[in-house]
Order: structure tokens, then sequence, then C-alpha cells
């Protein structure tokens, strides 16, 4: 059948999706998901990709106690189909993977989907991948930036195609809640973020020049050419300056912040050895 089917593995969309939007890895109840936007930007993003019409979407995630509230929710959604492991005492979801994976040959071998997109990041769920790769489907895998640390290099590699969905993407249906959030209706720039540019670079422009002045005059330009050949931040310097940032600022930053600074401290460096000469 010409047709694309999506298999969502909700852990990782609302693990990684928070770390994209905040900074840092936040509980379940930290993350507002909508619903009712995520399945269309799915579906469109699907289509788009696979070019085939949408077989449906399967969305797997964990339970202890029984379908929740937000669980019963999308399943009542057109097109969705709920399918439930379990969480463990630690808190782990344990039997999604293979949720996952039965479903993908399952499809594949009756000739349900001609491809299919998988959201997640796990290496178990690679012989899904080859398996439904071998019965002729093509595999578009997407993920959440950066791929390289959300997902598993031989998934990445098994793939058809790789996409990603970066913080822009996400807040068509996601975002932070705040300590005051009472069940508002989602809006996607009502994440309390700092959305003024030049406000952003005013508070986050001072930490990145004080980092930088900590650096002695002999390494600056080695750490200027170590940054251009590598194309990142040395660990030590970006732990650093990210410990700083949230000490001055209170807060985790966002993942748009935390590239703002770190290219903050590249100017920073450029400047201090064009003052050097």
């Amino acid at each position: 059948m010409e047709r694309v089917a999506v298999f969502v593995d909700a852990g990782y969309l609302f693990a990684q999706g928070s770390i994209e939007l905040s900074g840092a890895k936040l509980p379940r109840g930290e993350i507002k998901l909508d619903f009712g936007a995520v399945v269309p930007a799915l579906r469109r993003f699907a289509e788009r990709v696979a070019k085939l019409p949408l077989l449906r979407i399967y969305w797997y995630d964990g339970t202890n106690e029984g379908p929740t509230a937000a669980q019963t929710a999308i399943a009542r959604l057109d097109r969705v189909k709920v399918r439930l492991g379990f969480v463990n005492s630690s808190g782990q979801q344990k039997g999604v993977d293979s949720l996952i994976v039965t479903d993908m040959i399952n499809l594949a071998w009756n000739g349900a989907m001609a491809d299919c997109v998988l959201l997640s990041g796990d290496e178990d769920l690679r012989i899904g991948v080859q398996q439904a790769q071998e019965y002729g489907v093509q595999v578009h895998l997407l993920g959440v930036k950066p791929l390289r640390g959300s997902q598993s290099a031989f998934l990445y590699q098994e793939a058809d195609t790789t996409h990603e969905w970066d913080e822009a993407d996400l807040s068509e249906f996601m975002r932070v809640r705040q300590h005051d959030d009472r069940d508002t209706k989602f809006h996607p720039d009502s994440r309390g973020r700092i959305h003024d540019r030049r406000a952003e670079a005013d508070r986050l422009q001072p930490i990145a020049t004080r980092v930088v002045e900590e650096i002695p005059d002999a390494e600056l330009k080695s750490l200027a050419e170590s940054i251009t050949r590598a194309g990142v931040l040395p660990k030590e310097l970006d732990v650093r300056l990210l410990a700083l940032a949230k000490q001055v600022l209170e807060r985790y930053l966002s993942g748009r912040e935390k590239r703002r600074l770190r290219n903050e401290v590249r100017k920073a460096l450029a400047a201090r050895l064009d003052d050097l000469g």
C-alpha cells in the first residue's frame, strides 16, 4: 500500500524536546504538549518527506497505572493509535521499543506501508529498521537537534534519510510550563522565553566577556584556532560558560540562548585578539 506510517517514541520526544527548549532534561510534568498541534505537524512532515498520504500515527508511551488523561486524549484523535509499555519504579520506560519494532515489521510484512517516519533515538530499534527495509520500506529517521547527541549512531546510519526538528519546529506544539500555568490555551509565543534579541544579547554578552577575560593572553590565539578547526568550544570552556550563565541568570539556558552565548564567546575572543594586535 502506498502509504506512510509514523512511529513516535513519546519518551524521546518529551526528553529531547525539553532539552532543546530549556537547555536541560525536565520532568514530563514541566512540559506542555499540544496534541491537537503535534499530530498535524507529524502528518505534514511525513507526507512531505515520503510524498505519500498518511496511513496513521502510532504513538508509543509508558504507564504504570493505566492510560493517563493525556494518553487517552491523543488516542481519541483521528488516525492515531496509542501503544503503551510500562514505567518501572525508577521511572524508566520498558517494553516500548519492542512494540515499535513489532509494528514496523508487521506493517512492512503486510505491505501496509511503503515508507515510515521514526521519531526516536534508541539503538534497540535498529533491528526494526533493518527488517522493514528488507521488505522494501523506506525509513525516514526524525530526531531532535542535535541528532548526534540524541540518537544512536548505529540507528542514524541504518536510516534511508535523516531529519531533525529544532526549537522552531518544536515550539509549534511544545513549550516549557511556567510556574503560574493554569492550563491556558496553547500559544507558541507564550513560552516564557526572551524574545527580544537585543535584550537577550545584553544579558549574555557580559557573561561571555567575563569568561573570555579569564583566559591568559598566551592561550588566546591557540584557543581561537582550535575553535575554528573544531567548530565548537572546548568542553572545559563550555562547561564553565554554561555554569556561569546559570549562576547569573538563576535558570538553565534554552537551546537558542546557548547558541547565542557561544557565539558571543567567539566575538569576545576576536575582540581580545584585536586588542593584543
